[in-house]
């Protein structure tokens, strides 16, 4: 496991999706492994469910693939909660992007990877890359 990135929610979904090269740069990454979080899990639950329409089986089985590269997510404690505060206030991200940066700080990552975040920046020793900048947007 690569301990020392970790996922935001758009890695996970393009890896449930149908999403030609993203999916594929999704799957590339999830295999080398890495760290997400609880609140990465509810929200990939939430576009499974919503977006892809998804039965609860599906959605649990999905679930299950993604915990097999990512087997230990970050759980979602006041502390991380008060850390994604600061970061929100320092940096100006929303609550949501701040729980991800603060969770991948705490479990020691080095990389975030994500389409959502600025590509290149760095929070706090956090480098926010965008693994599909490279593709035409969907």
């Amino acid at each position: 496991m690569n301990s020392a990135v970790f996922f935001d929610t758009n890695v996970l979904v393009y890896f449930l999706s149908d999403a030609g090269e993203r999916t594929v740069v999704a799957e590339n990454l999830l295999v080398q492994g890495g760290v997400i979080s609880i609140q990465v899990l509810s929200e990939m639950v939430s576009v499974a469910r919503r977006k892809f329409r998804m039965t609860w089986a599906e959605v649990r089985s999905a679930r299950d693939k993604a915990l097999v590269f990512c087997p230990s997510p970050v759980p979602l404690t006041e502390n991380i909660h008060r850390s994604a505060m600061d970061i929100g206030s320092r940096y100006g991200f929303t609550i949501y992007d701040s729980l991800i940066l603060a969770a991948a700080l705490k479990a020691g990552c080095t990389t975030v990877y994500s389409e959502d975040m600025q590509h290149g920046q760095v929070v706090e020793g956090l480098r926010i890359e965008n693994p599909f900048g490279h593709l035409p947007k969907p």
